[in-house]
């Protein structure tokens, strides 16, 4: 060989290695690009980037709405009724009415953060609720309560669909189902938390001459409001806006979304799309099998401090006795959603968990000692707790489309939460310590719900069985979704989850 030929190889293996330089530092390659495609590792660490940036400030959010909605539970234990000269019956309103403004403008807000941005919308509405929360602090009279309940709910109201949504977009459909049941176990861990707090600030109960509910709701409130502020910074956008990403970063989630996901499709808000999901039947499915749960996870959430501390405890040792069955849901929630992630199914687990839950209902209706009916609320608790996170996996991961996406969890959730309504009223004060009336409601319910899941198990096979037809057996991959002529879960290339 020559020393030019020599000199002439070399220049050339110079040159493309500063290419290939400029394309790591400079352009960045596409996740897409063959010769630089999405490894193992690079996923792993694109995941648990997301999950650091993308799931705790939203889990802090849910987890101070759930707060602040159910602490007139523990606030009840200290006084509320008779300073504001309430009845019982006046309580059941008050309790009810939040759902009221909670159902009404449920799909508005979805509609909302659709058109604008969860890091503007997200926070504000927070900032909002954060203030209604402690103003209701000021109540004198029933009518003041009644109506700072009403705009909680209507507050509120974008929080759980919306997350849900967003959630949705930075998640695949396997991934999403840890994800979501993370986040909506700040259910249990704010049962578990509010009744350790509320033991804590029903300590100050007269100092300032005000009563422990008084502080209950003005701290509580003053500590969303200061989170809520923070959420500007750090709720984050949809992915194709969001900044925190790499463009490598971007690209590589771009193509794992691609996979089974909708997220990255250029979709622009549709009147069409909204119509979609009010016509489909399924998602009305949904919202009744949400329905049946509605009203037992409520009705307990807002009840238990009350029918723990009718078992014959004090206040404080009833606000610390509900820290054990939300503590057990927690791990029970998560142990469900990664069965369920790993067989990749949501309805068997769903009637499972919701069997459990009408397990300890039966208890509670059928054995009155003390502590059976502690160990009833254990089973209720952590049955309905399982079951509710998948039922929201169930219809985030299943509906395509990202406007019907936003419509579709909406409606499961704004008229689902009619159950909630209906079982704020069924707890009567003239049937402690037993509660028949809600306890049988409870029951009823969640059959009701076993029967809607059961259906939608059976039609959601109909149909894939129906598109395998069509399309002779499933599709090899997901790459169909990115597609200009896909029809989101009306093509006859998506297949639900089961």
């Amino acid at each position: 060989m020559s020393i030019e030929s020599g000199d002439a190889k070399t220049k050339e293996v110079v040159e493309l290695t500063e290419e290939r330089a400029h394309d790591i530092e400079g352009s960045v390659p596409s996740a897409g690009d063959e010769k630089y495609p999405v490894t193992p590792s690079e996923r792993v660490r694109l995941l648990r980037k997301i999950d650091l940036y993308v799931l705790p400030p939203i889990s802090i959010l849910f987890f101070l709405a759930y707060l602040d909605r159910s602490n007139i539970g523990n606030a009840k234990l200290y006084n509320l009724l008779a300073d504001l000269n309430m009845t019982s019956e006046e309580y059941l309103v008050c309790l009810s009415v939040f759902f009221v403004g909670y159902c009404a403008f449920e799909i508005p807000s979805n509609i909302m953060l659709k058109l604008l941005s969860p890091k503007v919308w997200l926070p504000t509405i927070m900032i909002v609720w954060g203030l209604v929360s402690t103003l209701m602090a000021l109540s004198s009279s029933y009518g003041g309560l009644l109506t700072a309940r009403f705009l909680l709910g209507a507050t509120e109201a974008g929080v759980f669909p919306g997350a849900i949504f967003y959630l949705s977009m930075w998640y695949g459909r396997r991934a999403l189902v840890t994800r979501l049941t993370l986040f909506n176990s700040s259910i249990s861990i704010a049962g578990a938390f509010g009744g350790l707090l509320a033991w804590a600030i029903g300590k100050m109960d007269g100092i300032g001459h005000k009563s422990g509910w008084f502080w209950i709701f003005t701290l509580e409130g003053i500590a969303t409001i200061l989170v809520a502020l923070s959420g500007y910074f750090f709720v984050r956008r949809f992915p194709r806006e969001d900044k925190f990403l790499s463009e490598r970063e971007k690209s590589t989630l771009e193509t794992i979304l691609r996979e089974d996901n909708d997220s990255f499709r250029d979709e622009k808000f549709s009147w069409s799309e909204v119509r979609k999901a009010f016509n489909d039947y399924k998602c009305w499915l949904y919202m009744i099998s949400w329905m049946g749960i509605a009203l037992p996870e409520y009705s307990l959430t807002l009840f238990l401090p009350t029918i723990i501390k009718n078992l014959g405890y004090t206040a404080a040792k009833a606000q610390l006795l509900t820290v054990p069955p939300n503590a057990v849901a927690f791990f029970c929630a998560v142990g469900g959603a990664l069965l369920s992630q790993k067989i990749s199914r949501r309805a068997p687990i769903i009637i499972f968990a919701l069997s459990i839950a009408s397990m300890g209902y039966i208890i509670l209706l059928t054995d009155a000692t003390v502590c059976v009916q502690y160990l009833g609320t254990f089973f209720a608790t952590c049955g309905m707790m399982t079951a509710s996170a998948l039922q929201f996996t169930w219809v985030a991961t299943n509906v395509s489309g990202q406007t019907k996406r936003a419509v579709a969890t909406a409606i499961q959730i704004s008229f689902g939460d009619i159950g909630a309504v209906i079982g704020c009223q069924m707890y009567r004060p003239n049937q402690v310590p037993r509660y028949w009336l809600g306890h049988g409601m409870s029951l009823g319910f969640l059959v009701i719900s076993i029967v809607a899941s059961t259906l939608l198990w059976f039609l959601l096979n109909r149909e894939n069985a129906r598109r395998d037809v069509i399309t002779d057996g499933p599709p090899k991959d997901q790459s169909f979704i990115s597609e200009p002529d896909f029809q989101g879960d009306d093509d006859v290339r998506w297949r639900f989850i089961v």
